[in-house]
């Protein structure tokens, strides 16, 4: 039985897609639904402090917005949606929420890249699919 489904979600198409599709089939079976936002584009080397202050406000504020309007999508099928937004490397910080949380279900964007094999099968997606020790639902 499915419980507790988690969404990643980066604000990209695909990452619209699944999001779209982890509300209808939460509204189906009843689950908890939370979304994960990773912040990965902090920069390595801020000079100063106000510079990474700066990029992480932006990165909050994309993130915060996001999560903001997926929470009122979410409500118009009757969802309560938790957001968690969280600094990091993406496949690490959600392989680590799925465990501490109990994930029973991810749900993630199958993604594009330049390269051949990434073009067919989204390099997040394919090292989450590796690592992350819960089912997983891949949406196209």
């Amino acid at each position: 039985m499915i419980e507790q489904i988690l969404v990643a979600h980066d604000g990209s198409d695909s990452g619209r897609k699944a999001f779209d599709f982890a509300v209808e089939l939460t509204a189906r079976v009843g689950a908890r639904l939370r979304m994960i936002c990773v912040e990965e584009e902090i920069p390595r080397h801020a000079e100063v402090i106000d510079e990474l202050r700066e990029e992480k406000d932006r990165a909050d504020s994309y993130f915060g917005q996001l999560a903001e309007h997926c929470r009122t999508r979410a409500a118009l099928h009757s969802v309560d949606l938790e957001t968690v937004i969280a600094p990091g490397h993406v496949v690490r910080v959600i392989g680590d929420f799925v465990r501490e949380n109990g994930i029973d279900l991810l749900i993630i964007g199958f993604t594009g890249h330049s390269r051949i094999y990434e073009h067919i099968w989204g390099g997040t997606a394919h090292n989450l699919t590796s690592t992350v020790r819960c089912s997983i639902l891949v949406v196209k």
